[in-house]
């Protein structure tokens, strides 16, 4: 994919006008007011690797329905540790524990929120409906109430709190941290937190829904179009529905430290909805930008930027 979007010049100064809902805040505090959070359920779990402490975790998300993670410990940690609340890309689970075995390395927690109803992942969505193949980006977009990331964004706020209950987790130091869908979540949460020590938001999904749509074909955001191709109607509710989960708006409530990182030729998260958000956000912030990358952004240079930005950050 070539340079298909906005010159580098005019992302940098890319500040569209994106409504926002005039009960946006109400409509989150009451959403995180229903869903409260609760005690978590942290099980040992041998996954034959001594370098690390494993947790199978059990917290309560979206309306206290159980949400599945992983809790990894640098072994032989004394006294509490940074932690990265990190979450997952579209489509994929929580899959298993050596995955996740960087931020370790590196000295850190980490915690893995399982994505509800997605990949290889042990979450139901809702009661009862398991995993499916992709195709969320509209489940229940005809009303705020009822879209599906209404139930994931409480999940990965609620995510936070269950490690900040574990002893080995330095509370003030906790970072959220993710890329494409996870980096959608991380943004939100960030929006919707005031206690974090930073956010790793990474070729953010979720942002600047209209935008996406106008200008790529690529999926998941794909998704709505062929969705509005033979649901005409529906057209104006949809984009009411979204306007309660689009990035633009949780960056603007963001406090704390962001590290942001955007492909200039990624057709499936296009720079300038990243821009859009980045331009926004609301507390200290920087970007690394990778001109001649796509949605795979720095890929494992970027991974080693993260944990540089954290040892300097923590």
């Amino acid at each position: 994919m070539a340079h298909f979007d906005l010159p580098p010049d005019q992302l940098a100064v890319y500040d569209p006008d994106v409504t926002r809902p005039a009960d946006f805040d109400e409509f989150w505090k009451q959403t995180l007011t229903d869903s409260p959070a609760a005690e978590a359920t942290f099980t040992p779990y041998d996954a034959l690797l001594p370098g690390v402490t494993i947790h199978d975790v059990r917290f309560p998300g979206y309306g206290g329905q159980p949400v599945a993670g992983w809790f990894l410990v640098p072994a032989g940690a004394t006294g509490p540790v940074p932690c990265v609340v990190q979450f997952i890309g579209y489509g994929g689970g929580r899959g298993l524990p050596h995955e996740w075995l960087l931020y370790p390395a590196a000295g850190y927690a980490v915690f893995v929120m399982d994505s509800r109803g997605q990949g290889d992942g042990d979450t139901t969505d809702l009661p009862g409906v398991g995993p499916a193949h992709k195709g969320l980006l509209t489940r229940g977009v005809l009303a705020p109430e009822d879209y599906y990331y209404r139930r994931l964004f409480t999940d990965a706020v609620r995510a936070v709190d269950a490690v900040r209950s574990r002893p080995e987790a330095d509370p003030g130091k906790i970072v959220v941290a993710g890329a494409s869908q996870g980096g959608g979540i991380a943004q939100a949460v960030a929006g919707l937190r005031s206690d974090l020590a930073g956010a790793i938001i990474d070729v953010p999904f979720l942002t600047h829904f209209r935008r996406a749509t106008e200008i790529t074909d690529a999926y998941p955001y794909r998704e709505l179009p062929d969705m509005l191709a033979s649901n005409r109607d529906t057209l104006d509710r949809v984009f009411h529905t979204l306007s309660y989960f689009d990035g633009v708006h949780f960056a603007a409530r963001g406090t704390a430290p962001a590290l942001y990182a955007v492909g200039l030729m990624d057709a499936i998260c296009p720079p300038s909805t990243v821009y859009a958000a980045y331009n926004r956000y609301g507390g200290p912030k920087q970007i690394r930008v990778w001109p001649y990358n796509g949605h795979e952004g720095g890929g494992s240079v970027q991974q080693a930027i993260n944990v540089r930005w954290l040892h300097d950050l923590l």
